[in-house]
């Protein structure tokens, strides 16, 4: 294994979940909360599915073990000791019922596939929904340590896991030991004893040999599932971060920590399918084995007088006959291993925890004014780290609260503890006096709105993407609120308009119409409450003067929480507070700040200095570029910087 790779296996813990190998679900665990399923509650549909579904198992084993005596007694009848002219119709209509069985036999176990698939489908269905919605129930802390590509994988192979066991473990599996069972009892009471011991010992030996091998080969099966999803996460790590790629110019460097994953991968994937010749090889010696011993026994009977040709055929065909099934039990059986060990992230994934949950007697916020209040609030990962501490304030129903402060003072903390994507340590946080921890959270984050610092967009249209912010809105109100952000006319200026895609991520739209569309989502959405999380820190100078007037119109009549980077952006705030190390070092207006001398002025003192001495850089490359025009139009230099008119 290359260097370097951190991979899952048996001494290290889960790649996505993070849980160590000891808790890891086992094939009985993983049964027995998949099968459930398959009698769902409420779906009496389903259930007379899986009803009709049974029958038809049985009615075709029925059949299956009874053709072969249609076999037999269609070659004795055709032996020259019976056959005769007049009784010519017996064989013929032996053979005509032997073909008609295989048909039925095939038939039957088609049409139970036909009737149980929308039972395998709906689970299959089920379980991939509840992943998902658990994956969304998960906190913000579990998602900044996720690894997206290994997440989706995980979902991926789950969900095909569970298809493929739901599927043959009851439709192949069972009706084959149903079959070996019924075989047995036939060729003890038929013929003798010894053909059922020897059939039962073949088989027996077979499975023996079959699971363990697979079970020495799973370990092979799951590096490759381990390296799999390390190569995909990689890759999709790398093409979401493409221009950064392209920034330093690493293409190779990354396309060499994907071969390494690939390289592992290559060398667990050569061990599978070396052992798996191996697996197959020992398989067919066994089980040819137990039918030459069979084929021995039944032609030492025929020359002894004791069985018929027909016997003899009569046990060919049966051994023949469990052996198709049996020989696709060594496949399912390492299908099914395998799928197991899909399902087994999987199911570990729903066994993790929600870090924020609703209380039992939760109720909706209601929102009477839109004050918010912190009182001493605190937070922390650990005691000996805390990002906040004792933080206090209100913002009045109406008014707007601005916060500033150093990278690491906690300014963004503030805002995920608002949406309670944490929950707070020490302290309380009150929206028009109701704990934000005794009301529900999608009512919470209902009443707030947001403009992120970076507004990532989802891969589809613009109409898409503002209309997120309340998706049941008409088509005209989502065109209002693109005006109200100001970025209807640019919109419309778009050969597609509203139905222009926006790439991954956004990335087709510049930083300023990335935001504008933000501000779009939010004025739909239409909340009491209003969050600003630094949403115009990454924006030129002229950009964000228009975002700043188009935040100022939706921050009307809403309260406002500003967290801010550029001073410039708040002095109309009604109150600025100023956040360092996690505290309040510093409360009051724009003028009241500057008097005071303190952190809040140097800080505004810093920032005038840089904007000045960027305007000055502007002005430079305006000059510069007014010059090479010149240049351009006249065809020459300027005239004061010829040397003959000085």
């Amino acid at each position: 294994m290359s260097p370097g790779l951190k991979l899952a296996s048996r001494d290290g813990p889960d790649p996505v979940t993070g849980k160590a190998p000891n808790v890891r679900r086992n094939a009985a665990r993983t049964l027995a909360n998949m099968l459930p399923r398959l009698w769902p509650k409420g779906r009496a549909d389903l259930r007379l599915r899986v009803g009709l579904a049974m029958v038809a198992l049985i009615a075709a084993k029925g059949i299956t073990v009874y053709v072969p005596f249609l076999y037999k007694e269609a070659v004795d009848a055709l032996s020259p000791e019976t056959v005769a002219a007049a009784a010519i119709v017996v064989p013929v209509m032996l053979i005509v019922s032997y073909g008609v069985g295989r048909i039925m036999m095939i038939a039957l176990a088609q049409l139970r596939d036909a009737i149980f698939a929308k039972v395998g489908q709906n689970a299959v269905r089920e379980l991939a929904v509840e992943t998902f919605r658990h994956l969304h129930a998960l906190s913000l802390r579990f998602h900044l340590e996720r690894r997206t590509g290994g997440l989706s994988r995980v979902i991926e192979r789950g969900t095909k896991g569970i298809d493929f066991l739901l599927r043959f473990s009851l439709f192949n599996i069972v009706p084959t030991i149903i079959e070996l069972a019924l075989v047995c009892v036939i060729l003890a009471y038929a013929f003798d004893i010894r053909y059922s011991a020897v059939t039962a010992a073949t088989v027996i030996v077979y499975m023996a040999f079959t699971f363990t091998v697979t079970e020495w080969r799973t370990r092979f099966r799951r590096e490759m599932n381990d390296l799999d999803t390390e190569a995909n996460t990689k890759a999709v790590d790398s093409l979401l971060n493409y221009e950064t790629v392209k920034y330093f110019g690493n293409e190779e460097h990354e396309t060499r920590r994907f071969n390494r994953s690939m390289e592992g991968y290559e060398r667990a994937a050569i061990k599978t399918a070396t052992s798996l010749s191996l697996l197959n090889t020992g398989q067919t010696l066994i089980f040819s084995g137990g039918l030459t011993a069979l084929m021995l026994m039944a032609a030492n009977g025929i020359a002894e007088g004791v069985l018929t040709v027909g016997s003899f055929v009569m046990i060919n065909a049966y051994l023949i006959q469990l052996y198709q099934p049996l020989n696709l039990l060594g496949t399912v059986y390492r299908e099914i291993r395998q799928a197991l060990i899909d399902m087994e992230t999987m199911f570990d994934l729903l066994e993790v925890p929600a870090e924020i949950e609703d209380k039992p007697d939760a109720g909706a916020l209601v929102i009477s004014g839109g004050e918010i209040v912190f009182d001493n609030v605190s937070f922390y990962y650990d005691r000996d780290r805390r990002i906040l501490d004792g933080v206090s304030f209100r913002v009045p129903a109406g008014a707007t609260l601005a916060i500033v402060g150093p990278s690491g003072a906690g300014k963004s903390t503030i805002a995920r503890i608002l949406f309670r994507f944490y929950d707070i340590s020490d302290g309380a946080v009150r929206i028009d006096g109701q704990d934000i921890r005794d009301v529900r959270q999608d009512s919470l984050r209902a009443a707030i709105g947001m403009v992120p610092q970076d507004t990532v967009l989802f891969n589809d249209t613009i109409h898409y993407n503002i209309r997120y912010g309340r998706p049941d809105a008409t088509d005209a109100e989502v065109r209002k609120a693109a005006e109200l952000a100001q970025i209807g006319r640019f919109i419309d200026g778009l050969p597609q308009g509203y139905e222009t895609r926006v790439g991954e991520r956004g990335l087709k739209l510049s930083g300023g119409e990335k935001q504008r569309v933000a501000i779009a989502r939010t004025i739909l959405k239409n909340p009491p409450l209003l969050l600003l999380d630094e949403a115009t820190s990454a924006l030129d100078t002229h950009t964000e003067k228009d975002i700043q007037t188009a935040l100022k119109r939706i921050s009307q009549n809403r309260t406002t929480l500003v967290i801010a980077h550029r001073l410039s952006t708040v002095v109309d705030a009604d109150e600025i507070l100023v956040l360092d190390g996690g505290r309040v070092v510093e409360r009051g207006h724009h003028e009241e700040l500057l008097a005071l001398g303190g952190a809040y002025a140097a800080m505004w003192n810093r920032q005038r200095e840089t904007e000045e001495a960027d305007r000055g850089d502007e002005e430079r490359q305006f000059a510069a570029s007014e010059e090479s025009e010149i240049r351009g139009e006249n065809g020459m230099a300027p005239a004061a910087a010829d040397p003959g008119f000085a």
